[in-house]
């Protein structure tokens, strides 16, 4: 029986998965990195592709033991990985420098190109759908003005999941959905746009050939196979962007289509033409999707389930102990006691993520709002409900930003990653969206998208979208209530209001902001 992996590099660590060609999960090894701040860089997040290579191999060696498989088992591999991250290459192919997503040390060099290049700014979001905030120019420009003699050595540049596929098959090249990020790139051609980089003084001969997801690149090197125990006649196959390949894992793969993945950070995507111009206000994110002619409007919604993880070990150490002594996850624990809540939490505002504005991106500072001295209502249950429906509620303003730039309605979202978990989580974002909710069966769709590229570049599977209709499967569907979502509309009108009040007093220095883009 043939065999497929997938290596997914995220912020916070670095699995290898392995699925049958059915797309049945069989073994996944999970090593956690870190991204040190480098000294005297502010706000920097370097990736350190020496060592973290030490634990790419080691996760795709524990994955195979634990499948009791042998590497010629594996009939190909692909890699996906968190977007924006970027590697640079020496002329032999050798890892200069990297970053990972939300390095943001280049602010001097944000400030720089806009107030030197009047409008270039919207100019390249016009063509890239991206700003300058998490992109690649500003990084690379850093470079060259704080370590000229690393740039100089500078021939190529790809992304983390793309330098991953290059350890293996000693090819670099990337594709359209992660390599957009970098803002470098063309939406509607799906290439590079090396003009960009000319224009604000970089080089323009260091963009390597843009293959699209689940082409083959090549075959296991001798010298990966002997570290990894992959075997040299397993495939390397073209990976993407974690958002697009878990975009494909969940089935969202035509037109219309939304989904929004619930992790640490949310994002809402809604898959569009390739052609379809960005707003003209850089409201909202547009990434080439990994599949060919489309692209994805993407909202972001900042560190949704990492403000979960904080609200309950700073504050619910009983519902905690609860978990454990009964077996069971604190936070179905803290959904049972609030959904004896009523919708609008009594009038709670939680002040966290903004939504989305792409460009002028910032937060106001963490907060509650309008919080009672009345334990019967203003307490763990009513403030963990507030949290939860917040989420939702942003997520819904991104959602509503994408339909007034495409024109697109939709019906039906496609829900997934840890939030999903959360019956009342579903229920929330039905009420609060108007649509019907679908919990896929799978947990791990990054991973599974990714496989679905490397089958797809062995011709086990015809096409990346064809494997998502014939994986793909459901586990619960969640209607509205319409009467909620009325409810929650009103409430969305106040937040809106609150949170802009909120920002007022960051800008006047009062309060500090959660997180602010390079440059703002």
């Amino acid at each position: 029986m043939q065999y497929l992996m997938a290596i997914d590099a995220g912020t916070g660590s670095i699995r290898a998965v392995i699925f049958d060609t059915k797309g049945n999960q069989i073994s996944a090894s999970q090593q956690e990195w870190t991204h040190i701040e480098e000294e005297g860089v502010p706000n920097s997040m370097t990736f350190d592709t020496e060592h973290n290579w030490v634990l790419v191999t080691a996760c795709i060696r524990d994955a195979l033991d634990q499948a009791r498989l042998q590497g010629s088992d594996i009939a190909a591999v692909s890699a996906t990985s968190m977007r924006e991250g970027i590697v640079l290459y020496d002329e032999n192919g050798e890892a200069l420098w990297g970053v990972a997503n939300v390095d943001a040390r280049a602010a001097e060099e944000v400030r720089y190109l806009k107030e030197q290049f009047p409008d270039i700014e919207e100019a390249f979001y016009a063509l890239s759908g991206q700003t300058f905030a998490l992109g690649a120019l500003p990084r690379i420009l850093w470079l060259k003005n704080n370590r000229p003699k690393l740039y100089e050595k500078v021939a190529s540049v790809s992304m983390i999941g793309d330098w991953i596929l290059a350890k293996l098959s000693g090819i670099i090249a990337t594709d359209p959905s992660n390599g957009g990020t970098t803002g470098i790139f063309s939406l509607k051609e799906r290439t590079w746009v090396p003009s960009m980089a000319e224009k604000v003084g970089l080089k323009a001969d260091i963009f390597p050939p843009v293959l699209e997801p689940g082409t083959a690149i090549g075959s296991v090197t001798d010298d990966a196979a002997d570290k990894t125990g992959l075997s040299t006649a397993t495939k390397v196959v073209m990976g993407g962007g974690d958002v697009q390949l878990g975009s494909a894992g969940l089935g969202v793969v035509k037109e219309g289509q939304v989904a929004i993945l619930g992790g640490s950070f949310w994002q809402q995507v809604v898959n569009i033409k390739s052609d379809t111009p960005p707003p003209e206000n850089m409201g909202i994110r547009v990434n080439p999707h990994v599949v060919e002619g489309l692209s994805q409007a993407e909202g972001i919604t900042f560190f949704s389930g990492l403000i979960m993880r904080w609200f309950r070990d700073a504050f619910c150490d009983l519902e905690k102990l609860e978990a454990e002594n009964s077996d069971r996850d604190a936070y179905a624990i803290l959904e049972e006691k609030a959904k004896t809540v009523p919708v609008g939490s009594y009038g709670i505002i939680p002040i966290f993520s903004d939504s989305m504005k792409y460009g002028k991106w910032y937060h106001a500072a963490p907060s509650f709002i309008n919080l009672s001295i009345d334990p019967e209502i203003c307490n763990k249950a009513s403030m963990f409900r507030s949290l939860e429906e917040n989420a939702c509620i942003v997520s819904e303003i991104n959602l509503e930003k994408v339909k007034a730039f495409t024109g697109l309605d939709f019906e039906e979202i496609v829900f997934a990653g840890g939030a999903s978990k959360g019956e009342l989580w579903c229920q929330i974002l039905s009420d609060v969206t108007g649509c019907r909710i679908r919990i896929p069966t799978v947990t791990e769709a990054t991973a599974l998208g990714a496989a679905m590229a490397a089958g797809a570049g062995t011709g086990i599977y015809e096409s990346i979208p064809k494997a998502a209709q014939q994986l793909v499967t459901w586990d619960k569907t969640y209607h509205p209530n319409m009467d909620h979502h009325r409810g929650y509309r009103e409430i969305a009108e106040k937040w809106q209001k609150v949170y802009a009040a909120q920002l007022a007093l960051v800008d006047l220095g009062l309060t500090t902001s959660m997180w602010k883009a390079p440059g703002v």
